[in-house]
């Protein structure tokens, strides 16, 4: 199967074996230098730090006593506060120091410790009452030799043991890290030779099947490279029809771009025509909107003079209904006149100033009633003058409302006429747009096309140069073949 590889394959397959072996190393020499510095972490974190506190217990105690020595030569009560706080601190360490034992016999010499210590505070508690009570000083100072001496000494000798028995466990910890270091190192060092070893075999096994490959490889090399010189011959005569087509088509699409910029031009033309129309058909639109509202007004006039005209009409029969009482006025007045003139012919002489002043009387009302009946003539010739006037008003109110509609009807023509301007507008722009469009895009084509031809010669330039190439190629590959297979030279 591994015969059948390719080259590429078979390099790969090179490479990753490498690049496992090198990531087995890496893992190898992680995981051996992980557990090193994991036991020297263990070493300095844990050992070393234990017997950092047991010589912390060290200098506690020695506070502790010169706490209590203190108190006991000058009683002052400070020094009792200090030995409290001090055995605070000796039992913070002792709390310390039992969570980080992990063996039997530091637990055991802890406990030794704390018994120790708990003496040693009960015989100066002891010793410290002695002191309270004034008792003398000879007696205090042989209740410290008998009773404190003895239990410090304990305490230190329990001090001692477990400092010894720390120290010795940190230099077994540190012996053991450093061999197993020395381990991990001798295996790292064996896996790297192995893997040397390896991978050498692997590399002179991939030499071998990779010369034979490239053997094999390179007879294909020299008999496609034949092929290739006559494909690039073909390739050669096709650039030149291809350049020769390529020219005719430069030549068409010179045409159409000089075609499509009349139709550019035309349209642009066509636009501007469009655009003076329908300024020209907005101003008319303006105008029809001017007359016909001069035309409405016209209306509203002509509305107003014949509700005058009526209103005057009914003025003057107001007014001829006055003048017939008036007229009966005078009738009556000038019947009272003739009354009274017959009346005062009846009263004799006495009566004659009454009959003159009857008879002027009948004379005043003659005029009145004469007077009425010229005024009812002039009123009958006004009615007269009303009606015609109301009937020619009415009719050029009916004239004026033809006139109306006409002028709707013209107006909704230029709307119409503006309207189909602005359709007209919009469609020359559009084809002004389309017509630059396609031109854009027949230059476009016509870079194209100048750049296809100028490919095609380059092409039929190349064609040359592969021909050479190819010749070129024929001669290295039998030269590669000479250094892979020196027996085919």
């Amino acid at each position: 199967m591994i015969r059948r590889w390719t080259f590429g394959q078979k390099v790969g397959a090179g490479f990753a074996v490498t690049v496992a072996l090198s990531v087995a190393i890496g893992v190898v020499a992680i995981y051996a230098l992980r557990s090193v510095v994991g036991d020297k972490d263990r070493v300095i974190g844990v050992n070393a730090q234990v017997l950092i506190d047991a010589q912390k217990l060290y200098a506690t105690a020695e506070k502790k006593g010169g706490a209590g020595r203190g108190f006991l030569l000058t009683r002052e009560e400070r020094f009792v506060t200090e030995l409290r706080e001090v055995r605070a601190e000796f039992t913070s360490v002792m709390e310390q120091l039992a969570r980080n034992s992990s063996s039997e016999d530091e637990r055991r010499l802890l406990a030794a410790i704390e018994r120790s210590e708990a003496e040693h505070q009960q015989a100066f508690d002891r010793v410290i009452a002695l002191r309270r009570t004034e008792a003398p000083l000879d007696e205090v100072s042989q209740a410290f030799e008998s009773q404190i001496s003895p239990s410090r000494a304990r305490l230190d000798d329990d001090l001692r043991a477990f400092v010894s028995s720390e120290q010795q466990l940190l230099d077994r910890a540190i012996r053991a890290s450093t061999a197993k270091a020395s381990r991990s190192m001798t295996l790292v060092g064996a896996i790297a030779v192995i893997i040397l070893v390896f991978a050498s075999l692997a590399a002179f096994a991939l030499t071998r099947t990779l010369a034979r490959q490239i053997g094999t490889a390179v007879g294909q090399v020299q008999s496609s490279s034949a092929e290739l010189q006559a494909s690039a011959t073909q390739q050669a005569t096709g650039s030149k029809e291809q350049a020769t087509a390529m020219s005719e088509i430069s030549t068409t699409i010179s045409e159409l771009l000089a075609t499509s910029r009349q139709i550019t031009e035309s349209a642009q033309r066509v636009a501007k025509i469009a655009e003076q129309t329908a300024i020209a058909a907005r101003a008319g639109d303006e105008t029809v909107e001017i007359t016909h509202q001069s035309i409405a007004g016209i209306r509203r006039q002509v509305d107003l003079i014949v509700n005058h005209m009526l209103e005057l009409g009914k003025k003057s029969q107001q007014i001829g209904a006055v003048l017939e009482i008036v007229s009966e006025l005078a009738e009556q007045t000038n019947i009272l006149a003739i009354n009274a003139t017959i009346e005062a012919a009846g009263a004799g002489e006495s009566g004659k100033r009454f009959a003159v002043v009857a008879e002027e009387i009948r004379k005043l009302a003659d005029r009145v009633a004469g007077s009425t009946k010229e005024i009812r003539g002039l009123i009958e010739d006004v009615r007269s003058a009303v009606n015609t006037t109301v009937m020619a008003t009415e009719t050029g109110s009916k004239a004026v409302d033809a006139g109306s509609k006409q002028f709707g009807h013209v107006a909704v023509s230029f709307k119409q006429i503006g309207e189909l301007v602005v359709s007209t507008t919009e469609a020359a722009r559009e084809i002004e747009l389309s017509t630059k469009q396609q031109m854009t895009a027949v230059e476009q084509v016509n870079v194209a096309i100048r750049n296809v031809a100028q490919a095609s010669k380059e092409t039929e330039a190349s064609s040359g140069q592969t021909q050479q190439t190819a010749s070129q190629l024929a001669f290295l590959s039998k030269d590669l073949l000479r250094l892979v297979q020196p027996q085919a030279a």
